[in-house]
């Protein structure tokens, strides 16, 4: 249960073994490839030995794999998306599936066959959409001159003119009032919209320059007629188009519902193509020359067993050469990453580790030392037996019946471990769904509640408060241990044993005077507390060079005093969100209890459940978030920095099935 230990393993193999070692490491998920190009080995030697050749050759082959991969998205999504308009579901599950067989599954001719295909259908549909916004906007047009019984550019006449267009509708009137004073014209109004009016005029050709300015006074614009029919006549061969249209619309999503039968194929094939793309960036890492190649790279010492059996089963012993070292003091503090190992129970907790900060290589992993008093912390900020059960149940059905992703799982087997504390918290409270426990059953008196949150709120607050001391202990308990495996003697006194003397001393001080009456302990926490004050002021002293600095110094150090008050304030919250969610649990039963009874079994069921799922929710929230924080700041602030780099194995993406890790017995 900490950081788990790392050996740096160096590879050497033939060149045409690159690509068997990299799927067997990638399988195994557990070794992280070091950067050759951009580590301590000098860069000129790399140069002047090593050939580039093959590093171009790697990206023209990671470009490759990058644009297949786009074009698998957008098909995905094109068959997505009519799959859901027609009321297809997506019929692919998660599962658990190992990176050889799928590697196995994996055709690549036939993949780029049936992108090719929904590509071609896809431009084909494309088309056809366009087509059908083109031929919808000219039968938009087309309704607009149906009156018109003629060809414009067919009309030919010797002594008159015919122009067809549109005005305005606001000049409508006016307009016609005008055409009115011209002798020898003709004009037919052909449509009428809310915007504008649609003529059609004959008028001699000797009144052409009037006719002319009065088309212009009123912005009359022409219109320019494109077809050889009449309009009537190409409206109707415009439906006909736009129904044909329509036709070859579902033959093209006919053609479609056959490729949705290999969508599962296709979901698979992604899922190779990201490993592929990892497996070549991971390339551009190793040493190469047209004989061999060389790779280093960060494993855990436990899978080091595991590695060997893999590898050797991969490419014969006698093919590869390997070696494992120790990280260096310069690797330990510049290069290495960290990896957390914990049991079942602290596993699920590493992610509000990772939330903060990981841990150094060197430093100690939190996760452990924090799950127990983040579970204590949760339950009793949540509190009832009602919602703890019902978290138990959901996130138990979800863990039995549904394939999820790792951080998914995590973060479901999460609140699956904290179902149980708040299952306690709960009877403890005595409250199921914000109902208070009875007092007896069957004749029998029940105990419960055994704190109550409206009789005991001061034991409550007294117990939050305990369990905040016993945190902050905890944490100035383990800087001086970390202190003092660094050899940091003095400082592990300043900073730790003493103020865990000065804490405990107040402590002593205070129950010997208000709770046990008994001057014997009063003095004892008293001289215990100025012994440990003390020693937070010399340790400075003899730290320092200058003995005025020092006392200043330590002096400073002792004011901290009042932060410690006020991080033993902070615990206050759990007794607060405790109180207040089972409070306004019973508010909500009583605001439904209120209700006539048709009501109450009616409406009233669908109330009191929606909002019991709005306070568990709030319930939840306030307790991850002020558990995590009473965590970072109180907590983690008195042993721990972080600052690790996370450990990153060439594996596969995961984005649609969990990939099993390759194992194997020595």
């Amino acid at each position: 249960m900490a950081v788990n230990k790392m050996e740096k393993v160096t590879i050497i193999a033939a060149a045409d073994q690159e690509e068997t070692i990299l799927q067997a490491i990638q399988g195994l998920q557990a070794v992280e490839i070091k950067d050759f190009y951009h580590s301590s080995v000098d860069q000129s030697y790399i140069d002047h030995y090593f050939s580039l050749d093959q590093t171009a050759s790697n990206r023209q082959r990671k470009k490759f794999y990058e644009e297949m991969l786009l074009r698998i998205h957008d098909v995905l999504l094109f068959i997505d998306y009519f799959s859901s308009k027609e009321g297809h579901k997506n019929g692919f599950k998660r599962r658990v599936q190992s990176l050889d067989s799928l590697e196995s599954s994996f055709n690549q001719e036939k993949i780029l066959g049936y992108l090719s295909a929904v590509e071609s259908l896809k431009r084909r549909l494309d088309y056809v959409n366009s087509q059908r916004k083109k031929l919808l906007t000219e039968e938009d047009w087309l309704t607009r001159w149906q009156a018109l019984d003629v060809v414009p550019q067919r009309v030919i006449l010797t002594e008159a003119s015919l122009v067809s267009g549109s005005i305005n509708a606001a000049n409508n009137e006016e307009f016609q009032a005008a055409l009115k004073n011209i002798p020898s014209i003709y004009y037919e109004e052909l449509y009428y919209s809310t915007n504008h009016v649609y003529y059609s005029l004959i008028y001699l050709k000797e009144n052409e320059d009037e006719i002319g300015g009065l088309l212009n006074r009123f912005s009359f614009e022409r219109m320019n007629y494109p077809y050889d029919v009449v309009p009537s006549k190409a409206y109707e061969n415009t439906k006909k188009e736009l129904v044909e249209l329509v036709d070859e619309e579902k033959t093209i999503k006919k053609e479609l519902g056959v490729y949705r039968d290999h969508l599962e194929e296709l979901y698979l094939a992604e899922e190779m193509i990201y490993a592929l793309i990892y497996r070549e960036q991971a390339k551009d890492h190793l040493l190469n020359t047209h004989y061999f190649c060389l790779m280093q790279g960060w494993i855990p010492e436990e899978e080091k067993n595991n590695f060997l059996s893999v590898l050797n089963k991969a490419v014969p012993e006698t093919e590869v050469y390997l070696t494992f070292e120790q990280p260096t003091a310069e690797e330990i503090q510049m290069d290495i990453p960290v990896k957390l190992k914990n049991n079942k129970v602290a596993a699920p907790f590493e992610m509000l580790t990772e939330m903060y900060s990981l841990p150094k290589y060197d430093e100690i992993d939190p996760t452990p030392v924090m799950t127990p008093f983040y579970m204590v912390f949760f339950g009793m900020m949540v509190a009832d037996l009602g919602y703890g059960l019902l978290m138990f149940l959901i996130t138990m059905v979800v863990r039995k019946n549904i394939v999820l992703n790792r951080v998914k799982k995590r973060f479901v087997d999460f609140f699956f471990i904290l179902s149980f504390p708040t299952i306690v918290w709960g009877i403890i409270y005595g409250s199921f769904f914000g109902v208070d426990f009875p007092k007896t059953l069957f004749s029998i008196h029940l105990p419960f509640p055994i704190l109550s949150t409206t009789e005991d709120v001061n034991t409550i607050l007294l117990l939050s408060v305990a369990f905040g001391f016993i945190q902050l202990m905890t944490g100035l308990i383990i800087n001086g241990i970390e202190l003092m495996k660094r050899k940091q003697y003095l400082t592990s006194i300043g900073d730790s044993f003493a103020w865990q003397g000065l804490l405990t001393g107040i402590l002593i001080a205070v129950l010997g005077m208000l709770v046990m009456n008994n001057n014997g302990f009063f003095i004892v926490g008293i001289t215990a507390a100025v012994i440990s004050a003390l020693s937070i002021v010399a340790v400075p002293v003899i730290q320092s060079k200058s003995k005025v600095k020092g006392i200043a110094k330590g002096l400073y150090e002792l004011y901290n005093l009042t932060g410690y008050i006020g991080d033993l304030v902070s615990y206050t919250r759990l007794m607060a969100l405790g109180i207040s969610g089972g409070s306004i649990a019973a508010a909500f039963n009583m605001l439904v209890a209120f209700m006539p009874p048709i009501a109450r079994f009616t409406v009233g069921i669908l109330l009191i459940i929606a909002l019991h799922t709005l306070n568990l929710f709030l319930s939840l929230l306030g307790a991850y978030v002020h558990g995590a924080r009473l965590q970072y700041v109180e907590f983690f602030g008195k042993f721990y920095s972080g600052g690790g780099r996370a450990f990153q194995p060439l594996k596969a993406e995961e984005k649609h099935l969990n990939i099993e890790k390759t194992k194997l017995k020595k």
